[in-house]
């Protein structure tokens, strides 16, 4: 989790990413807390990876037995840590997706949403292994990105952002296809569904891949006993 997401877009500048998102994109991202949300079993200790200032922390919290949301971007946890100070089961820590700090089997749902498999910069195969590693045998492991339809729309939210200074200046001649460039560096790639189906095949595992309201793509995978945490 570096880059913008780390240094540049954090706490209200990330906040203001959501706020000024229009009607469509705001069905996505509830589309895909809410993805997530029926999965979690009342009681179940839930990981949310990239949590930014805890946007769908409180949401899962209320069905959840407790929910703690790892990033690397100091400003946004603080922030998220004032604006759910009665949420008492939601905790932050600062934290690489990477390299998470948590014993193996501790939380039964572990979610990665809104392309954290783009966003946070670390070799797919070693953040599901991580994943895979933290959750416990009967849980599950989430991961998500765009879909291929959603393109249009996820493209101009993304040149309003840049509108609005949050991110650099699209560049047109390197964006496409999945993938956004802008032209201070700023660069978000897209999982598509054979990068999904191959990392369970690296893994060996019998995961599924599933189109959500025609704006995510999701790869679910039930973690057993002898889900093996390396592929």
């Amino acid at each position: 989790m570096t880059g913008y997401y780390t240094r540049k877009l954090t706490a209200q500048r990330l906040k203001q990413v959501y706020d000024i998102a229009g009607p469509r994109v705001r069905r996505y991202l509830k589309a895909e807390s809410y993805f997530v949300l029926d999965r979690i079993r009342s009681g179940d200790r839930v990981l949310d990876l990239g949590c930014g200032y805890g946007r769908v922390m409180s949401r899962w919290a209320e069905k959840a037995g407790g929910v703690v949301g790892i990033d690397t971007a100091v400003d946004s946890l603080l922030m998220g840590a004032d604006i759910l100070p009665d949420v008492t089961n939601a905790s932050f820590a600062a934290m690489d997706a990477g390299m998470l700090g948590f014993k193996a089997d501790t939380f039964d749902i572990t979610a990665c949403i809104q392309n954290g498999i783009s966003v946070f910069k670390v070799d797919p195969a070693i953040l599901l292994s991580e994943m895979i590693r933290v959750t416990r045998p009967g849980g599950q492991v989430l991961l998500s990105s765009y879909a291929a339809g959603f393109w249009t729309e996820r493209l101009s939210w993304f040149r309003s952002q840049a509108k609005f200074g949050l991110i650099g200046k699209i560049d047109a001649a390197a964006t496409g296809n999945g993938v956004i460039v802008c032209k201070d560096g700023f660069r978000a790639t897209t999982a598509k569904p054979e990068d999904f189906t191959d990392l369970l095949a690296r893994f060996q595992l019998n995961g599924r891949v599933v189109e959500v309201d025609g704006s995510s793509l999701f790869c679910e995978v039930d973690i057993a006993s002898d889900t093996p945490a390396t592929g």
